[in-house]
């Protein structure tokens, strides 16, 4: 599809994510069109680390997940579109487009996935602040108390004592207001914490 567009030239093509970051640092392509599911290294990981590493390629997902769980955290990564397969027969050679142009590209639903989760952001931007004063010990502390560990459970996790476990939980309970599991719960669903 992409061969049949006069100023699109496809330079290379790797099958998994590790593949794609080696051909990217080499080919030094304008656009990377990647795919979420591969092997060895999925898209979000590759499409991560190449923006990482700061290359001058942009990329645009390409993938049958049409989930708005999916869109936000690859756009927060740096992706600079996303396109579903379904849609790819119509819209590829202009995604491709618009992405070599400085342009993100996403299809409506995904606008509106992002606009209201930017929405959500902001009518909780207290409760972020609040998370970010935290220790990052006591975040995750707080995401696995969210998620239903206990306290022996997350000792195990973060290589801690249960003991100690409870004392993080009693400073975000002091830092957060926080009494019952519930309220961790609560507040981890404002912030999208058990999404991460």
């Amino acid at each position: 599809m992409l061969g049949s567009a006069k100023d699109i030239q496809v330079i290379g093509e790797g099958s998994t994510g590790k593949e794609a970051i080696s051909l990217a640092e080499r080919l030094d392509p304008d656009v990377i069109v990647m795919d979420l599911s591969m092997g060895e290294m999925d898209g979000a990981e590759a499409t991560k680390e190449l923006v990482g590493k700061k290359t001058r390629s942009k990329v645009l997902i390409l993938t049958m997940h049409a989930e708005d769980s999916y869109l936000v955290p690859l756009l927060e990564a740096g992706a600079s579109g996303y396109l579903v397969k379904s849609a790819a027969d119509r819209e590829l050679i202009d995604a491709v487009r618009a992405v070599a142009h400085g342009d993100v590209y996403m299809q409506p639903s995904a606008a509106r996935a992002l606009a209201q989760r930017i929405q959500r952001r902001a009518e909780h931007a207290d409760e972020r602040t609040k998370f970010e004063k935290l220790t990052e010990r006591e975040q995750n502390v707080l995401k696995f108390v969210a998620r239903g560990y206990s306290a022996p459970e997350i000792g195990e996790k973060l290589f801690i004592s249960p003991k100690t476990v409870d004392t993080y939980k009693q400073r975000i309970n002091e830092k957060l207001g926080l009494t019952h599991r519930s309220d961790y719960v609560d507040f981890a669903l404002k912030l999208g914490l058990l999404a991460e």
